[in-house]
């Protein structure tokens, strides 16, 4: 198999991060690998642009696309190995480590926007405080989830001091549509359809509230059994990242057409995207644990975890 030193990524304002990698044979023939992704980032740019599968396929390794709503039920998919590799934000990988899920931290990407809490126009909620007693929409165990937990508590108020509805990301558009919540927390392109489609104006956005983080997450026997690999689709996924960050109305477009979700909602998610990936970082693991304890500590995980544990270690592949 094709071999590659080293990979300069890109992450945050143009930081370089430096990804070694090794090769290694490979103990179990690998036929095919399975690819977990939601309607945005830049799997949705790879799965366009077929790179995967022209990396790959010449290597008698196909790709085979599974899409997914949110984060949680990916993970799930991951950790008993129906799903090879998919992308998520930072609290999925959480839930999933607390329940024992066999899954390992790939790759970790800085969000910069595209997040964050949703009001409807006319709401008389100003401010996070003013949250209070109200019915806040959410999928259980997303990265939407993290950002109202930290929101709340820099406003100082506690998780019960909301009443939580869970639900997925089209059911929240739904519910937020037709007035039956008073918040709604979520990610694009879901939070662009809430601000244009239905006139949310946005509370406030995560990259305001703290540090977010989105991870590439594998299999944990996939990772072991098939280290070479699991770094040649980072390889090739960091390029399409690079090529991303300065092709975004081409982004927009692809997003658009594997998505069905409308070109101007995704344009605005292009444009306030972050695409470039990397090594998941002591900054990146820090930020992780921080919220790991956070959600122990309210009692939404039932174990304390060491987000370290978990993440991939490629020397060892």
């Amino acid at each position: 198999m094709k071999r590659r030193q080293f990979l300069k990524f890109s992450l945050g304002a143009g930081a370089a991060a430096v990804w070694t990698t090794t090769s290694r044979a490979q103990t179990v023939p690998l036929k095919e690998i399975r690819i977990g992704y939601q309607k945005n980032g830049v799997l949705v740019i790879a799965r366009e642009q077929r790179v995967l599968e022209n990396h790959f396929n010449p290597l008698g390794i196909e790709v085979r696309w599974l899409e997914f709503s949110s984060g949680p039920p990916m993970l799930e998919a991951v950790g008993v190995g129906s799903v090879d590799y998919g992308a998520v934000g930072d609290s999925p990988p959480i839930f999933a480590q607390a329940a024992g899920a066999a899954i390992v931290y790939a790759a970790g990407q800085p969000i910069t926007n595209g997040q964050g809490i949703l009001v409807p126009k006319d709401s008389a909620i100003r401010s996070i405080a003013d949250l209070k007693g109200k019915r806040v929409a959410f999928t259980k165990g997303s990265s939407a989830h993290g950002v109202i937990v930290l929101a709340l508590e820099k406003a100082g108020l506690s998780y019960g001091d909301i009443t939580p509805v869970y639900l997925s990301p089209p059911d929240g558009g739904a519910a937020f549509a037709n007035g039956s919540v008073d918040a709604w927390a979520v990610w694009d392109p879901y939070f662009s359809i809430g601000e244009v489609k239905q006139h949310g104006r946005i509370l406030a956005n995560a990259s305001d509230i703290t540090k977010t983080n989105a991870f590439f997450i594998a299999n944990r026997n996939f990772a072991k059994d098939h280290g070479e690999v699991l770094h040649q689709i980072n390889s090739v996924i960091a390029d399409a990242a690079r090529w991303a960050e300065s092709h975004r109305d081409d982004v927009a477009r692809s997003l658009s057409a594997v998505t069905g979700v409308a070109l101007d909602i995704q344009t605005i998610a292009a444009n306030r995207s972050s695409f470039a990936i990397g090594p998941v970082t002591d900054d990146i693991i820090a930020t992780q644990q921080a919220l790991a304890d956070r959600y122990y500590k309210i009692g939404l995980i039932p174990k304390p975890i060491v987000v370290r544990d978990a993440v991939w270690k490629p020397n060892q592949a």
